[in-house]
């Protein structure tokens, strides 16, 4: 039934999550509107989070910085206790407010800490962060800058044609198996280094996925729609023998198993009935099989997450879906066919307003609920 009851009885399509900590600006009932000036507690559209039992990272994009809370947040409206691309707590702007891209930033998304290493997208500067232990204090300059020659240099492709060096409004990062993935999402690829996190920005990718060379950057590699193809790769995820891409453009997300080494097609498919369609769901009511511009996914052991953003929804699988069934549990709709932002009611615990990125670890889910200005991290029982 289109309102998820089943003799008067309302279903619970959870699956048994809860939310538990709200961070970012109070609007209980209304829309978490941004400050007029930023604090370290308050959000303005984040894109992007990571999540484990050491530290909560998000990325701040409209407020063009990163937050980290070391350890996990435990209460809502917690303040941040460092913050990345900006001077201090109040100022925002692209490039530190004007101060320069040296230790500034200009939409971060994708966030992520891997054996103590925090990686963060810096993608309107077109270029990767990273910091060699993840920072405690304040505006602290990065390690090491990838896709751009100097840590100065903030032009698409290095200001020149697009290589296996470049990049191109990079969103997403992802370490699998000891490689490193860049959703290069301007570039309509994912490239790919086989031994980890390179240690200099002119060190070429070892793979280029979704584009028949490194000079290529076209929509769907300038053809229909295939299982080779990207429209926007906007974030990668994975385990031991899988990689998994979020194609938002194409409406889907596609995995590769075993990892690929070269450019080839895609083993997996999902949001989509096959790899040759790339339809945008229609507005309602929805399935808990298609898609509508998924921005994020999280894989955790054999359990997905996927941010089925312009649903305002999460869907999430307890078992890897290889053959395509439908989600079991939705979260931020009362029903796996409602699609509306924030149940076209109003912001509570529990609804969603675009959610542009997520970060599944354990019992424990976090969603960058942008359109709401805030992240959600939710709880299993």
């Amino acid at each position: 039934m289109s309102t998820a009851q089943l003799a008067g009885q309302a279903v619970d399509v959870t699956g048994g999550w809860t939310p538990h900590i709200w961070l970012g600006a109070p609007a209980p009932g209304g829309l978490a509107l941004p400050a007029a000036h930023p604090t370290m507690a308050w959000l303005y559209s984040p894109r992007g989070v990571f999540l484990d039992e050491e530290c909560l990272v998000v990325a701040d994009s409209g407020n063009h910085r990163v937050l980290i809370w070391h350890g996990v947040p435990e209460q809502d409206e917690q303040p941040a206790d460092v913050v990345l691309g900006q001077p201090d707590g109040t100022t925002e702007g692209p490039a530190a407010g004007g101060r320069g891209p040296e230790r500034g930033m200009h939409l971060p998304t994708g966030v992520l800490v891997h054996d103590g290493r925090l990686i963060v997208a810096d993608a309107w500067h077109h270029r990767i962060l990273v910091w060699d232990e993840v920072p405690r204090r304040s505006d602290q300059p990065p390690d090491l800058v990838l896709g751009q020659p100097d840590v100065s240099s903030v032009e698409p492709n290095r200001g020149a044609e697009c290589s296996a060096c470049s990049m191109y409004w990079p969103y997403g990062v992802g370490i699998i198996d000891g490689w490193f993935y860049v959703a290069d999402t301007g570039n309509r690829r994912v490239l790919g280094w086989a031994d980890g996190i390179p240690d200099s920005p002119d060190v070429p990718a070892d793979l280029v996925l979704g584009q028949p060379d490194p000079s290529s950057r076209e929509e769907n590699r300038g053809e229909q729609v295939g299982p080779a193809s990207f429209r926007w790769p906007h974030d990668v995820t994975g385990t031991a023998g899988l990689l998994l891409v979020a194609d938002a453009g194409n409406h889907r997300v596609v995995g590769w198993r075993p990892l690929p080494e070269a450019d080839r097609d895609a083993d997996l498919l999902l949001g989509q009935p096959d790899f040759q369609t790339a339809s945008e769901f229609p507005y309602g009511p929805q399935r808990g099989d298609r898609f509508r511009f998924p921005y994020a996914a999280s894989l955790d052991g054999s359990r997905l997450a996927v941010a089925d953003t312009a649903n305002n929804r999460v869907l999430l699988w307890d078992d890897l879906p290889t053959d395509g069934r439908p989600a079991d549990a939705v979260l931020g709709q009362p029903s796996f066919e409602a699609n509306g932002e924030n149940r076209w009611s109003s912001v509570e615990r529990d609804t969603l307003c675009w959610p542009y990125g997520l970060c599944l670890h354990g019992d424990r889910l976090a969603v960058a609920d942008s359109g709401n200005n805030r992240v959600l991290i939710w709880r299993r029982a």
